[in-house]
């Protein structure tokens, strides 16, 4: 990162800097929410349609969890090299395909007719949509200042969070389309998807792969922010000429913790998150859209949650323990959730989701702290990628567990159980931020 000094002595760049990184936030930044809140939704929206599979094309609840699970195996697999490719093509082109061609798999969801079409569909949503995350932190890394990356990250993950909210009032609304020989569940498949394949070509139109192709940007502006960054990297370079290779990383423990911790997150996320319609349905006789709305309470809940404890974290240094204190959060709400009718089990959500999304936002910042920013994306996407197989054993061991014995409350118990695991792995392992690995591990 720049020193005061360094940025006192090039005061001619300090006022083209600044223009820039504000033209960049104004024109990137809101895109860039959007599509993460239209990628939630495409992925999770199988969460509303759970009772209409099984009602018009015979899947069961075993079926069903396998089936939302499988996304998350083909993501994991093509996760990195999805992100290699966009370093490769660039950003605008690879961005565009990947919302392009998920867009194509979700709208393909309308036309699913059984149990292997169904599970097809979501794996070929899992590749499409593999690189997008960590392909949005690669391009934070070339166009802002590190100073300036950890709050456009802030950003962009909030629309994880109004993704949440957003998704069951959407979803559950389309839901209530008929027509054109065609039910309400393939219409909001159909519509979301179609959505997203029109993105696609705003994306195309819209975005730049490097400042230099920036039109919006004056050449001033072009030069300081492809100087700041560059400077960023020859001062990292010169504090450690050894560029930490990917296999020395993967080789290191601190890594396979960090996959472990994220695992743990995802687990309880998406367990909530594919199985929360059904539990809320169980609470009474609900429309389609009254589900969708009382879906968004959590995550409401979550939103404030999420700042609070960003506050917190911020304030009352110590990243790790404010990670472990709403994984203890979550555990507390899914344990609980397993105790009693719909309607408790749908409150102690709403508990849960205090620490289960807190620790999804609060987590990020210990990695990135911890990597040297020449391998970082890549050991991101890595992370992410393990990470996210949460949202492929959770799903799958809920169906399962409900097909087997009508019930999911070993399911919620053992999410508890794993929170708590992690909430003692990330309080007491050593995860000092540094700048690189130490020699001896090149």
């Amino acid at each position: 990162m720049s020193s005061p000094i360094a940025d006192a002595a090039r005061p001619e760049r300090a006022g083209p800097l600044a223009s820039a990184v504000r033209k960049i936030k104004w024109r990137v930044l809101p895109l860039f929410v959007v599509m993460f809140i239209v990628n939630y939704i495409d992925r999770v929206n199988i969460g509303f349609v759970r009772q209409h599979l099984s009602a018009d094309l015979g899947i069961g609840a075993a079926a069903y969890g396998l089936g939302a699970g499988l996304f998350f195996v083909s993501y994991a697999i093509f996760e990195v090299p999805s992100n290699i490719l966009l370093q490769r093509f660039g950003a605008k082109l690879w961005l565009a395909r990947i919302m392009l061609t998920w867009g194509l798999a979700a709208a393909g969801m309308a036309f699913v007719r059984g149990e292997t079409s169904f599970y097809a569909m979501r794996l070929l949503l899992g590749a499409a949509e593999a690189g997008f995350f960590p392909g949005v932190i690669y391009y934070f890394t070339q166009w802002l200042p590190s100073n300036e990356r950890g709050k456009a990250m802030a950003i962009f993950l909030s629309g994880s969070a109004l993704a949440s909210v957003l998704s069951g009032p959407i979803s559950g609304g389309l839901m209530l389309i008929e027509g054109a020989g065609l039910r309400g569940w393939q219409w909001m498949f159909l519509i979301e998807g179609m959505f997203s394949v029109l993105l696609a070509g705003f994306i195309w139109l819209w975005l730049d792969s490097k400042p230099r192709d920036a039109a919006w940007l004056t050449r001033a502006e072009q030069d300081a922010v492809l100087d700041e960054v560059e400077e960023e990297q020859r001062q990292r370079a010169a504090a450690h000429p050894v560029k930490p290779s990917l296999g020395a990383l993967l080789r290191d423990p601190q890594i396979l913790i960090f996959c472990l911790i994220y695992f743990a997150v995802s687990l309880t996320i998406y367990g909530a998150t594919f199985w929360l319609p059904s539990i809320i349905r169980k609470m009474g006789d609900f429309n389609d859209l009254q589900v969708g709305l009382f879906n968004s309470i959590p995550w409401l809940i979550s939103i404030v949650a999420m700042y609070l404890f960003a506050m917190l974290a911020a304030r009352f240094k110590f990243q790790q323990a404010w990670v472990a204190v709403v994984l203890l959060i979550a555990a507390l709400g899914m344990y609980a959730a397993g105790q009693g009718s719909a309607l408790f089990s749908f409150v102690a959500i709403c508990f849960a989701a205090i620490g289960f999304k807190a620790a999804s936002a609060l987590f990020w910042p210990i990695p990135q702290g911890y990597l040297d920013a020449r391998i970082s994306a890549a050991v991101l996407a890595l992370i992410n990628s393990i990470g996210n197989l949460g949202g492929f054993v959770a799903p799958a061991a809920f169906g399962l567990l409900e097909q087997k014995t009508g019930s999911i409350e070993g399911g919620l118990t053992g999410l508890a159980v794993m929170s708590v695991v992690a909430a003692g792995v990330v309080f007491f392992s050593r995860m000092s931020p540094r700048e690189g690995l130490p020699a001896s591990a090149h």
